[in-house]
């Protein structure tokens, strides 16, 4: 389980590096749920941090897997026209985003 100020500081990185490449992003956003639109990385920061702790691998495909297996399966956009949503392509940077905060966290340990 993570603390809020912990998913904070990943969340804020995600918009730095994730978010300003996202195409769906409405404007005003992120965060983007007030704007009408339903953000993976919004709806499942927890779940998406999580399997990437438990899946540190340097090749993407694990991640890639691991993400439709434990968030997609059961995502409220699943059956919604905001399905595939933009975390599908964006993974490698929310991936990468998530890794810098970790290397900070070690550095800073």
């Amino acid at each position: 389980m993570f603390t809020t100020n912990e998913l904070d500081e990943y969340m804020a990185e995600i918009r730095v590096r994730v978010c300003s490449h996202c195409i769906e992003r409405p404007p005003g956003g992120p965060p983007c749920a007030p704007h009408g639109k339903l953000c993976g990385i919004e709806l499942h920061l927890a779940e998406v941090v999580e399997l990437c702790h438990q899946s540190p691998s340097g090749l993407l495909e694990p991640y890639r897997i691991r993400f439709h297996e434990e968030v997609c399966s059961h995502c409220a956009n699943r059956e919604s026209t905001q399905c595939p949503c933009p975390l599908d392509y964006l993974l490698p940077l929310a991936v990468e985003a998530i890794e810098a905060v970790d290397e900070r966290r070690q550095i800073c340990a």
